[in-house]
C-alpha cells in the first residue's frame, strides 16, 4: 500500500472538505465495495517542549503585534529609531508632513473646536464639573494624542457617557454642591486610575478584556444611556432648579413632574427652539453628508446666539439661568488634587475602572471605524497607550476622563482631515479660548447646553443595529435588552453590569455546553455534513458519526460523555437503523473543531474507549489537531485511546477504510 504523508495537522482544511482522497479510489459512496489503496496517516507535529509550547502561547496572547521582528536584519541606529517610531507615531508620519496636509488639517482642526467648545462646557456640566474643566480637558489631551495615537481621524476630548457614569457614579458618596471641591478632587483621581488601566492594558497587551462588552452590550447601554441623559437635560429645558439627583427613570420623570411650578415658560420656549433648530442641522447633515458643516457648526451658533440674546434682554433675570463667569486662563496644574485617601479610594478606583472601559471601548471602535473607511491600521495596543496616558497626563492638568468621541471624529473625518495636526490646530483654538474669550461665555444659558447634549446623545440610538441583532441572535438581543432596562431602571453602571454579567454567562454555557452534531455522506461524494442542515445527507449504516465543534477541558468533558452516550442510545433506539445495518459497530468522533484539549479531555477518551468495548463498538478519531493529538498520544501509554486503524484524516477515509474492513476485502492500517 502506498502512503502520502501530511504535514502539519493544523494547517489542514476541515476534514470535511478535504480533497485529499482525490488521488486515492473512485469511491461513488462511503461503503464502497474495493479495497482502499491510499489512507493517509495522521502525523503528529514535532516535538516542542513543554517551555517552547508556553512561550509560544504567551507570545501570541500578549505580543501578537511584536515590533521586535521589525529590528531583524537593522543597525543599531536604525534600532533607536523604529522604536521611537512605534513608541511615537508622529516621527513616523511626521517628515513627510507638507502644505498641503496642513491646509486639510487646519480646515478640520477649526471645525471640530467649533464643535468641541460647546460639548465640552456641556459634558461638564453632565459630570457635574465646573464648565472650565470641559474646555481644559479638550486643550491638554488632544495634544497628548497627537503625538501618541495612530489614528488620523480621531478627534480627542471629553464625550457624554463616561461624563454621565463619572458623575453619576461619584454622585452617590460626594454632592458636587455641598462639596464642590472634594468632588473635582475625586474626579481627577478617577482619571488617573481611568489612564492608568488604560495604559496598563496596553503596555500588558491585554486589550481583550474590552472585548467582553459585545456590540450587543454597547448598543444597549449606549441607547439607555442616551435616554438618561436627554432626560436628565429636561431640568435646563424646562428650568428646574430642584431635580433629583438619582439617574433611574422612574427619579427623573418624577422630579419632573413633582415640580411643575419651577417649570419657566421664557426657559422652555427658547430651550425647545435652539433644540429643534440643533435636530433640524443635524437631520440635514444625515441626509446630506457634504453638508456636515451646517450640524458641525451649529452648537457653536447656538451658543453664540441664546449669549447675545440673554445679554441684550436681560433674561437671566427672568427666569433663564446662565453658565455665570468662568475663569480665565490655561489649565492650571492639578497633581496635588489627586486623592489616595483610604475612605474615597474604593470609588475613585472603581470609578476609573468603569469609565476606563467605556471610554475606550469607544475610541478603539472609533478610530477603527474610520480607518477601515479611510484603508489604513489603528494599532489597538498604541491606542490603549495614547489614551492611557493622555488621562494620567490630563489628571495632572485639571482634566477629567477624555477619549475619541464619535460625533467629533465623523466632524473630523468629513472636514477632511490628513494627520493627528487636527487635534492640535483644535488644542491650539481651545487655548486662544481659555487665553481670551472666556468673559463671553457668561451669559451662555444652560438651557442650550441641555439642547447641545439631547442632539449629541439622541445618535447613540441606534434601532437598525437592535433590528438587525434580533434577525441574526435572539440571545444577544435579549442581552441588549437587559442592558438598555438596566441602565434606564436601575443605575448606568449596573445596567451595565448586568449586560456584561449576561454575556460572560453565554459564554460559559458554550464552554460547558458545545455543540455536537450527527454527521451524515452527501450522496456521490466523500464529504460528511451536519444531517439536520443537509436534508440529503444519509447517516451510514453501522456507523455513528458525531463532529464536536468546541475544545475539550474540563468544564465540559462530563456533559460530553453523557451526549455522546446519549447519541449511542438513541441511534440504538432505531430499528430501522439496526435492521439496515445490524446494528452500531463504530462511532467517528470528527474532531477537526477541536482546537484544544486538556487532562479531563483525555480521560473523556478512555472512559469513552471503556463504555464502547462492554457494547462491542469500536472508537475511531478523525483529523484530531496538533496539540490534541500530542497530548492523546502522551497520556496513551498503555494504547487505550489511539489504536491501529482508529485515527484517520477524513471521515471519508475512515468510512472507507472501516467499511472495507468490515466486509472483509481488505485490511489497511495506519
Amino acid at each position: 500500500m502506498s502512503e502520502s504523508k501530511m504535514g502539519d495537522p493544523d494547517n489542514s482544511n476541515n476534514n470535511s472538505n478535504s480533497k485529499s482522497n482525490s488521488n486515492s479510489n473512485a469511491r461513488s459512496g462511503p461503503a464502497a465495495e474495493h479495497c482502499v489503496d491510499i489512507v493517509h496517516p495522521v502525523v503528529p507535529p514535532p516535538h516542542r517542549s513543554g517551555l517552547q509550547r508556553l512561550g509560544n502561547r504567551l507570545k501570541e496572547t500578549f505580543f501578537p503585534d511584536d515590533p521586535l521582528r521589525q529590528f531583524k536584519g537593522q543597525s543599531p541606529a536604525r534600532k533607536w529609531v523604529i522604536g521611537a517610531q512605534y513608541i511615537f507615531p508622529i516621527l513616523e508620519w511626521g517628515p513627510h508632513y507638507n502644505l498641503r496636509l496642513f491646509k486639510s488639517d487646519v480646515v478640520a482642526g477649526l471645525t471640530i473646536a467649533s464643535l468641541a467648545i460647546p460639548q465640552g462646557i456641556s459634558y461638564a456640566k453632565l459630570a457635574n464639573l465646573p464648565p472650565i474643566v470641559g474646555l481644559y480637558s479638550s486643550f491638554v489631551p488632544p495634544l497628548v494624542y497627537a503625538v501618541l495615537g495612530s489614528s488620523r481621524d480621531l478627534a480627542v476630548g471629553p464625550v457624554s457617557i463616561a461624563s454621565l457614569i463619572l458623575g453619576s457614579m461619584l454622585r452617590q458618596e460626594v454632592s458636587p454642591l455641598k462639596d464642590p471641591i472634594l468632588f473635582l478632587q475625586l474626579a481627577f483621581t478617577s482619571t488617573f486610575f481611568a489612564g492608568l488601566f488604560q495604559a496598563s492594558l496596553g503596555f500588558l497587551r491585554l486589550g481583550f478584556i474590552i472585548d467582553f462588552l459585545s456590540k450587543a452590550t454597547l448598543i444597549g447601554f449606549m441607547a439607555g444611556a442616551a435616554i438618561i441623559v436627554s432626560l436628565q437635560q429636561l431640568k435646563g429645558l424646562l428650568g428646574i432648579t430642584h431635580f433629583t439627583k438619582q439617574m433611574g427613570l422612574l427619579p427623573v420623570l418624577t422630579s419632573v413632574f413633582h415640580h411643575t411650578r419651577e417649570w419657566s415658560w421664557q426657559t422652555i420656549l427658547m430651550g425647545f427652539c435652539f433644540l429643534l433648530f440643533l435636530l433640524i442641522t443635524r437631520h440635514i447633515s444625515i441626509r446630506k453628508p457634504k453638508l456636515f458643516w451646517i450640524s458641525a457648526g451649529a452648537p457653536l451658533v447656538s451658543v453664540i446666539l441664546s449669549t447675545i440674546l440673554v445679554f441684550a434682554f436681560k433674561a437671566d433675570g427672568h427666569g433663564i439661568s446662565t453658565i455665570g463667569k468662568l475663569q480665565q486662563g490655561l489649565n492650571p496644574p492639578s497633581w496635588n488634587m489627586l486623592r489616595f485617601q483610604h475612605s474615597h479610594l474604593p470609588l475613585v478606583i472603581k470609578t476609573g475602572l468603569v469609565t476606563g472601559i467605556i471610554s475606550l471601548t469607544e475610541g478603539i471602535a472609533v478610530g477603527r471605524t474610520f480607518a477601515a473607511i479611510k484603508d489604513y491600521r489603528v494599532d489597538g495596543n498604541k491606542e490603549m497607550i495614547a489614551i492611557g496616558l493622555m488621562n494620567v497626563l490630563g489628571s495632572f492638568t485639571s482634566c477629567y476622563v477624555t477619549t475619541g468621541a464619535f460625533s467629533r471624529s465623523a466632524v473630523n473625518h468629513n472636514a477632511g482631515a490628513k494627520t493627528a495636526v487636527s487635534n492640535i490646530i483644535m488644542s491650539v483654538t481651545i487655548m486662544v479660548t481659555l487665553l481670551f474669550l472666556m468673559p463671553l461665555f457668561q451669559y451662555t444659558p444652560n438651557l442650550v447646553l441641555a439642547a447641545i447634549i439631547v442632539t449629541a446623545v439622541i445618535g447613540l440610538i441606534d434601532v437598525p443595529a437592535a433590528y438587525a441583532i434580533w434577525k441574526v441572535d435572539k440571545f444577544d438581543f435579549v442581552v441588549m435588552l437587559c442592558a438598555f432596562f438596566g441602565v434606564i431602571l436601575i443605575s448606568v453602571q449596573h445596567g451595565l453590569a448586568i449586560a456584561v454579567g449576561i454575556s460572560i454567562f453565554k459564554i460559559i454555557l458554550q464552554i460547558t455546553r458545545p455543540k455536537t452534531v450527527m454527521l451524515g455522506n452527501i450522496p456521490g461524494t466523500d464529504i460528511y455534513r451536519n444531517l439536520h442542515h443537509y436534508k440529503d445527507a444519509t447517516s451510514v449504516p453501522g456507523f455513528l458519526i458525531l463532529g464536536i465543534e468546541a475544545p475539550i477541558n474540563f468544564a465540559n468533558a462530563t456533559y460530553l460523555n453523557e451526549r455522546i452516550l446519549r447519541w449511542i442510545e438513541e441511534y440504538e433506539a432505531e430499528d430501522d437503523v439496526k435492521k439496515e445495518g445490524g446494528g452500531l459497530q463504530f462511532v467517528v468522533l470528527e474532531l477537526s473543531a477541536v482546537s484544544g484539549i486538556d487532562t479531563s479531555g483525555v480521560l473523556l477518551f478512555k472512559d469513552l474507549r471503556r463504555a464502547l468495548e462492554k457494547k462491542d463498538v469500536e472508537l475511531v478519531l478523525v483529523n484530531p489537531l496538533g496539540e490534541v493529538l500530542e497530548k492523546l498520544q502522551k497520556a496513551d501509554e498503555n494504547g487505550e485511546i489511539l489504536r491501529p486503524n482508529n485515527v484517520y484524516l477524513t471521515v471519508g477515509e475512515a468510512v472507507a477504510s472501516l467499511s472495507a474492513t468490515m466486509k472483509g476485502q481488505c485490511s489497511t492500517t495506519i
